[in-house]
């Protein structure tokens, strides 16, 4: 396994490669000195900004110092939008209010769309299947932006303005007190949680179900129940380990945003992540924020495809990682 780890990613290091010189070629299309001071600003302060930021130097070297930093983590260029700031405290101050909304999320999502679509395909063809698949089918007709705001109305503005209780924050991230900490968490992310969770399972309802539903006709399902075995034990011991394969995929799709974050969420509720940060960044020109921040999500997508072989071959002894 860990040979195996070891030469995808030597394999995915010149994809890696080009998807960074890639990303700071298409960020220089535009001269991004000028996209930050603007188009009035002097030759002098130009030069100075250029020098400044390093962009004075031949591109081959700026990407050479770009890659350098990139594989020792040293994301110490300063911030143009927010002098004084490091690209990589910016990181760190967004990623836990990224993961503390996307591992709840992720977590009840999966685990009540993996029971949903058990039970679905469990009564397939009954009252009961048609119910839930028309609810997750009208589930995935809403925008995500109309759960975000009927959330955010009924949720948080509803018992504030007529029943005088603050249960959720509308808007706003004040971080975590080491006394309250349940309470705060409670407070500013379990409304975002419940949207999250609440959207996700319209899309992952149907998925698991069709998974359950292709696997009722499986050879070693029919074996199981010529052999006398119940059809609850069937689905929801045997079914289950077979299905584990996409179930593995569809999360594994997911993992990348759990640092990335939900940049609609983030953005309504106010809640500094990553997604609300990089597009703070996209708004203000800052460029090495952008281009860091780019090459971050890069090699987590690289991570997780080498990862999700790797679960597989973990969970089925049918594959061998060769």
């Amino acid at each position: 396994m860990w040979a195996y780890s070891i030469r995808r990613l030597l394999y995915n290091v010149p994809v890696f490669l080009g998807i960074l010189l890639f990303v700071m070629g298409a960020l220089r299309v535009n001269d991004p000195i000028y996209g930050f001071l603007g188009k009035n600003a002097s030759e002098e302060e130009y030069k100075a900004f250029q020098e400044k930021a390093g962009l004075d130097k031949p591109f081959w070297l700026q990407y050479a110092i770009f890659v350098k930093g990139v594989i020792t983590f040293d994301f110490s260029t300063e911030s143009w939008d927010q002098p004084g700031l490091s690209v990589g405290e910016r990181l760190r101050r967004a990623i836990g209010p990224s993961l503390s909304i996307t591992i709840p999320a992720l977590i009840l999502s999966t685990a009540v769309s993996v029971v949903v679509g058990l039970v679905s395909a469990y009564f397939r063809g009954q009252g009961l299947d048609r119910t839930l698949v028309f609810i997750a089918v009208l589930g995935m007709s809403i925008s995500f932006l109309v759960y975000i705001i009927l959330g955010q109305y009924f949720g948080a503005y509803v018992p504030n303005r007529y029943f005088n209780r603050e249960v959720f924050s509308i808007h706003g991230y004040d971080g975590w007190s080491q006394l309250n900490l349940p309470v705060d968490w409670a407070y500013y992310c379990l409304l975002p949680v419940v949207i999250s969770v609440v959207v996700s399972m319209g899309y992952d309802t149907r998925y698991y179900r069709a998974v359950m539903v292709e696997e009722t006709g499986r050879d070693y399902m029919i074996t199981a129940q010529a052999k006398g075995a119940s059809k609850p034990k069937v689905m929801f011991v045997h079914m289950l380990k077979n299905a584990m394969i996409p179930i593995i995929t569809r999360v594994a799709i997911t993992l990348p945003f759990l640092i990335t974050g939900s940049i609609l969420l983030e953005t309504y509720f106010g809640i500094p992540g990553m997604g609300q940060t990089l597009i703070s960044a996209v708004n203000a020109k800052d460029f090495p924020v952008v281009q860091a921040f780019t090459a971050v999500f890069a090699a987590l997508y690289i991570l997780t495809n080498i990862l999700t072989d790797v679960l597989y071959a973990l969970v089925d002894p049918r594959i061998r990682l060769a």
